[in-house]
Parts: structure tokens; C-alpha cells; sequence
């Protein structure tokens, strides 16, 4: 790694040198210290220090970002930075002809230079994108078959007849999805030695269980855990386990697994009719599901980071994990703020 920059600060980035120049003024102006002693620490002379200070008295931190020379011409003008926020924005860079999803500024830089002759360093292009209100963030990906037109059909159609539906019956509407957490499931980081990664003695066992729950607008919860694979069977003792002892109607929507749209599940329902109705989601829009939050709480936040032994361990832990969220109304509440599920607490008029 080339250290040159700390000998040299002309070679520090401009989005770099400003937090420099912030904290160099802040630990003078604030805490008290000599601007000889932090000329000395940063390894800048005094002389730009004191010009960082007269710069902050006169405008504040503001006055202390970079700026172009006088009479010199951006490098990267209005019309570029234009160009940049809807290249990110609208496109990917296989776009361009590059094997990634995934944006970056030397590419952004590359393209910069093809599109407009001009040369910007990384640094350059990372301190333009934060300028135009864009950060580096993980992705969501998406199925690149599912079918748009389905879930505008959904949203706009067929959702709010569901909720139609279940004002007219007092239902209420709950949404469910099933998933496997096994023994070897892990999430989360944790801290150690730089270059060295932290090593964490953990169960190598096989196993695990399925778990359905359903989540509802009204923050209620309900859950089942089951050794083995899931199948119409056992969706429908899920089934009598939810409607059992229900005051009210419940309406589910779920994903399309095989089961769910059986025969013997059919039956079911039609059987039960006046106490449950199934509807289906989109296809390949799991996001829509407020459920799908359950588990990234359960895996994710806790078993995921739990140190599970075997496999009667981890049964102990999922019915802990599963019945702590349950009484936790407010969170499974949050499952239904997210953008992709506002839609299920939309009320319906009915004039």
C-alpha cells in the first residue's frame, strides 16, 4: 500500500481532506488545542491551518469544503453530473458491456471518460455522487422473471377486492410463508485483528425444522414448528390450528408452493368457507410478503448469532425466538412499514 499521502497532502482526496480540515478546526475552536500542536499531529504547517481556521470564522465548516481555483473550469459540469445520477439510477453496467450488476467509480470514472474525454480520479467521482444525493448501499435483488404487470394487478385489483372481501365477512387478513432453519444457519459479524480473520468453534451438524407462521396488520402473530418436509398435510393442520377457537374469519395470502394450491388443501378451505379463504400473492415477489420479515428476525437477528449445539438446542431456541417476537406487537407491526408492504394496511373505501 502506497503511504505517499501522508507526507504529502496534495495527494489526500478532496471528500477526505474535508473531514481533515473539520476536525483539525474542531479540535481547536472546540477542544481547546494549539493550532501548533494539530499542524504538527496532521503534518500540515501552520500556515494552512490558520487558513482553515480564518475560512471556518468566516463561513463555518461549509466554507471549509474544497473548491476549484478561481477562474477554473469544473471538470465534471452540470451536464455530466446529470448524466451520472441516471446512469446509476437507470441503468447497471451490463448495460455498458461490463461482466457486473454492481456499480463502482472506477467504472463510473471509465465511462466518464468514453462518454466526455475527460480523465477523474476514483475520489473525484465518489465526492460527485455523494454531491448528487447518492451513496454506496447493498442491493436488492430482484427475480428478473417476475411478471410486472401481475403485481401492478395485484396492488391495484385484486388486493383491494380482498379487502372488500373481508370487511364484508369481518375478516381478518393475515399473511404466511414458511421457511427451514437449520443447526448450521449463521449470520452477523464480529470483531478481531485486521488481516486476521476471528475464528468461531460452532456445531458442523446437519438438521433442522420447517416453521410456518402468519403475520397480521393487527401485529398478531401465530407459528408452528415441524420436523420435516412441508406438505399439504401439514399446511392443513396449520390450517385448523389457525382457525380453531377464531371469533373471526381469516383471510391468507400466501406464496405459490406446490401445496398450497392442492387438491386435499382445496377441499379444505371450500369445507371451511365461512371461517377461511385463500388468495395468492405475485409470483416471484416475496418482498411483498409482510411474513418473509419473520424470518430475517428469527434467522438473522437471533438464531443466526446463537451458539446452537445439535439440534435439540436449536428446537429449544426457535420456540424462545418465535414466542419472544409473538409477544412483540410493535415489531411485527414494523413488518407492515416497509415500501414493498405499505399496501396490506391501505384501508378500503367502500362508498
Amino acid at each position: 500500500m502506497n503511504f505517499d499521502w501522508l507526507t504529502d497532502g496534495r495527494k489526500i482526496p478532496d471528500d477526505v481532506m474535508y473531514y481533515i480540515r473539520v476536525m483539525a478546526v474542531h479540535a481547536i475552536r472546540e477542544l481547546g488545542q494549539s493550532p501548533e500542536v494539530i499542524a504538527k499531529a496532521y503534518n500540515f504547517n501552520r500556515a494552512c491551518i490558520y487558513r482553515w481556521l480564518k475560512q471556518y470564522d468566516e463561513g463555518g465548516f461549509a466554507a471549509l469544503e474544497s473548491v476549484m481555483p478561481p477562474g477554473a473550469q469544473p471538470l465534471v459540469t452540470r451536464e455530466m453530473d446529470e448524466w451520472l445520477k441516471q446512469t446509476v439510477l437507470k441503468h447497471n453496467p451490463v448495460d455498458f458491456g461490463y461482466d457486473t450488476n454492481v456499480w463502482t467509480c472506477e467504472i463510473l470514472s471509465e465511462l466518464l471518460k468514453k462518454e466526455f474525454g475527460v480523465t477523474v480520479g476514483d475520489s473525484a467521482t465518489r465526492l460527485h455522487l455523494k454531491r448528487l444525493g447518492l451513496t454506496s448501499q447493498k442491493p436488492e435483488y430482484q427475480d428478473a422473471d417476475r411478471d410486472g404487470r401481475e403485481i401492478d394487478y395485484f396492488l391495484n385489483v385484486k388486493f383491494p377486492k380482498i379487502q372488500k372481501l373481508a370487511e364484508k365477512l369481518g375478516a381478518d387478513i393475515g399473511f404466511q410463508d414458511e421457511s427451514g432453519v437449520g443447526i448450521m444457519t449463521r449470520y452477523g459479524k464480529t470483531w478481531g485483528l485486521r488481516g486476521e480473520t476471528p475464528v468461531i468453534k460452532a456445531s458442523m451438524k446437519r438438521g433442522g425444522y420447517n416453521v410456518m407462521s402468519v403475520v397480521t396488520a393487527e401485529g398478531e402473530m401465530r407459528y408452528s414448528i415441524k420436523e420435516g418436509n412441508i406438505n399439504g398435510e401439514v399446511f392443513i393442520e396449520f390450517l385448523k390450528h389457525l382457525i380453531t377457537d377464531r371469533k373471526r374469519p381469516l383471510i391468507l395470502l400466501v406464496d405459490h408452493a406446490t401445496f398450497h394450491g392442492s387438491k386435499r388443501v382445496r377441499d379444505f378451505v371450500g369445507a371451511h368457507r365461512t371461517k377461511l379463504r385463500i388468495f395468492f400473492l405475485p409470483k416471484r415477489a416475496p418482498e411483498m410478503n409482510p411474513d418473509e420479515q419473520v424470518w430475517n428476525e428469527i434467522k438473522t437477528n437471533r438464531i443466526g448469532k446463537q451458539p446452537v449445539k445439535d439440534k435439540k438446542d436449536l428446537k429449544k431456541r426457535l420456540y424462545s425466538a418465535l414466542g419472544s417476537l409473538q409477544k412483540k406487537t410493535k415489531r411485527i407491526l414494523s413488518f407492515f412499514q416497509l415500501p414493498d408492504t405499505r399496501y396490506a394496511i391501505h384501508s378500503v373505501n367502500l362508498n
